[in-house]
């Protein structure tokens, strides 16, 4: 197996770390990537803006699930954890331990690769990894990485590898976070690792929660969940703006309510369950065991103890996933548009989509009636606000008739 391993501070994780980390898993057709965020970096003194290593590791984490690379992607906190200078020597010791037959390529763009004979003990290094360095000018390539090249092969027996990236854009992390302190958005900053900074205020900014535009909510929004689930949230506020215009709801309401509505979407049964308890929301017995209905009710609490939502939104946010009686019309548009949002491809769904644009409780109720059918055919439990919300609507319609 072929594992390359992408050192540095990554203070923050920028969109330069992430080509460069795809570039050279495709180019040197990598069966495993591994990302290491440095404790205490030898070569350079932390700025006094740093972020702790917990953050840091957190967005390299982040950063890993929106590489979408077919191959799996590692953060190890074995440098965080360790006492001391982060030296590679040290890292590339333990993993030759736990990979022992694996071939090891140490990634590393220009400053490093040529300054890397006087890191400490460059002897172990390379004697238990090879290097591949990338440039982004040809003229670096073709000479000073040349010469360095021969250098270590020469006097190290080194492998060396050096790939020419000239679509890498130069990103200093030093520039990213002065922006940052100064309330900028850095296009060179991931949309969700930008959200996470937002979150924790980190790096100077202090920008208030409960009072952020669209991007920035989406931002944070996007920074809790996995880059998988992204199109959904996306479609499912697209879809929830286009019905709150057409059945005459506030459509900010509808747009927040759908940015929100998954962000705890990935959280474990004790993480839900401690909020819940936190918050006051009694949980059944099958919500006790079930962690796919909980996160209505504790996205309803992020929503608005972190964001401030309005109870309009929060209440939407609670009963999405299993619907109850009489829900108002905000809380019927994110039900049925979480549903059938454009991305959702399941037998009867352009049945639904063609409904819902003329008769919203119609929509819903069959909406309804199709999640109870999946829910028994897959041995799955319906919760009793499902089987209620259907009755509901089956009564309110046989009425109408």
């Amino acid at each position: 197996m072929r594992i390359g391993i992408y050192g540095g501070t990554f203070d923050p994780i920028h969109r330069g770390h992430m080509a460069a980390a795809k570039a050279a898993a495709d180019r040197l057709a990598l069966d495993r990537l591994l990302l290491i965020p440095a404790g205490v970096p030898p070569h350079k003194a932390l700025s006094n803006a740093s972020a702790e290593g917990t953050h840091r590791l957190e967005m390299t984490r982040l950063a890993a699930d929106r590489l979408g690379l077919s191959i799996p992607v590692d953060v190890l906190d074995i440098e965080l954890c360790r006492e001391g200078k982060s030296y590679t020597c040290d890292t590339l010791r333990t993993l030759r331990e736990q990979y022992p037959e694996d071939e090891l390529w140490l990634l590393m763009g220009t400053d490093m690769f040529l300054t890397l004979h006087q890191w400490y003990r460059p002897e172990e290094i390379l004697s238990i990894a090879g290097v591949c360095a990338f440039g982004r000018k040809p003229e670096d390539v073709d000479t000073q990485f040349s010469a360095q090249k021969q250098y270590l092969e020469e006097t190290y027996g080194a492998k060396v590898v050096i790939l020419n990236l000239p679509e890498l854009v130069e990103v200093s992390s030093t520039e990213i976070r002065a922006a940052l302190a100064e309330g900028k958005r850095p296009e060179t900053l991931d949309e969700s690792i930008y959200g996470y900074i937002l979150r924790f205020g980190l790096y100077g900014t202090h920008k208030d929660l409960k009072h952020l535009n669209w991007e920035d909510l989406r931002a944070c929004s996007y920074s809790m969940i996995r880059a998988k689930r992204i199109p959904h949230v996306r479609g499912c506020e697209e879809e929830a703006v286009r019905l709150a215009r057409i059945w005459g709801v506030d459509e900010n309401l509808a747009r927040a309510a759908a940015i929100l509505h998954d962000c705890t979407k990935y959280w474990s049964l004790e993480e839900h369950k401690a909020l819940c308890e936190k918050c006051g929301i009694a949980l059944d017995d099958l919500e006790q065991s079930a962690v796919k209905l909980l996160h209505s009710k504790t996205g309803a609490c992020i929503a608005h103890e972190v964001f401030g939502m309005p109870d309009e939104v929060c209440k939407a946010i609670f009963w999405h996933t299993t619907g109850k009686v009489n829900m108002t019309t905000l809380e019927k548009i994110l039900y049925i548009a979480d549903y059938m949002e454009p991305n959702r491809k399941f037998s009867g769904v352009e049945k639904l989509r063609a409904l819902v644009y003329t008769d919203l409780d119609a929509a819903c109720l069959l909406g309804l009636e199709m999640s109870v059918a999946d829910l028994e055919r897959r041995g799955n439990p319906v919760h009793k606000n499902t089987w209620e919300a259907r009755d509901f609507l089956r009564k309110e319609k046989n009425n109408g008739c």
